[in-house]
């Protein structure tokens, strides 16, 4: 009798899928305290307040929110950098903002810089990198969206990483590829958890 191993592509959007209701379920008052209360343990982490540089991604309506870190970020005086995704890939590159004036819409709906008006960041020296995702695990591999534009650059990143998300959005274990990377820290409203970075053979 032959045996029929599920198809994990299928099953990783039947998660996204959870993880996006989960999402909307809360309400924009729930939200709100949560995004304030994820806030706080950034700017409280020692490398953030060390750091000169943040790379972080632009959230949207479900996600956590990263546009008060954004501006906070910048009236500190500290370089923000935001991914541009390069049409026809599934590369990122990152470039400088000096506000939210500096966004439009672009891929997938989501505020991405306007190039004209920023500087594309070359160098990524003293900085941390908000990494998004519709989940994490304990630890500290994400699910995200399943296009791949961080999982790329992530490879190649070798500051400090932090995933941000809320608790509901955090589970035991979740699958993972051979080359997907943890993050170092893992924040909800609830906690930051240090994680051991380990090299993933994919089993």
């Amino acid at each position: 009798m032959r045996i029929v191993k599920p198809d994990i592509r299928e099953y990783k959007n039947g998660l996204r899928n959870r993880y996006k209701a989960l999402r909307r379920q809360l309400s924009d008052e729930a939200k709100g305290l949560l995004d304030v209360k994820i806030f706080n343990k950034i700017i409280s982490l020692d490398c953030y307040k060390k750091c000169e540089l943040i790379i972080t991604f632009v959230s949207t309506t479900i996600e956590v929110d990263t546009i008060r870190l954004i501006e906070h970020s910048l009236k500190c005086g500290k370089k923000v950098a935001v991914p541009k995704c390069i049409d026809g890939t599934r590369l990122m590159d990152f470039y400088l903002i000096n506000g939210i004036e500096n966004l439009e819409a672009a891929t997938f709906g989501v505020l991405e810089p306007i190039t004209r008006q920023c500087v594309k960041a070359e160098k990524f020296d003293n900085s941390i990198c908000i990494v998004p995702g519709l989940a994490f695990d304990l630890d500290g591999f994400r699910l995200g969206y399943g296009k791949g534009y961080y999982d790329r650059f992530l490879s190649t990143y070798d500051g400090k990483t932090i995933g941000i998300s809320y608790c509901c959005c955090v589970t035991d274990r979740l699958p993972k590829g051979r080359y997907d990377k943890n993050v170092n820290l893992l924040i909800t409203e609830k906690y930051v958890r240090s994680i051991i970075k380990e090299a993933n053979n994919g089993q």
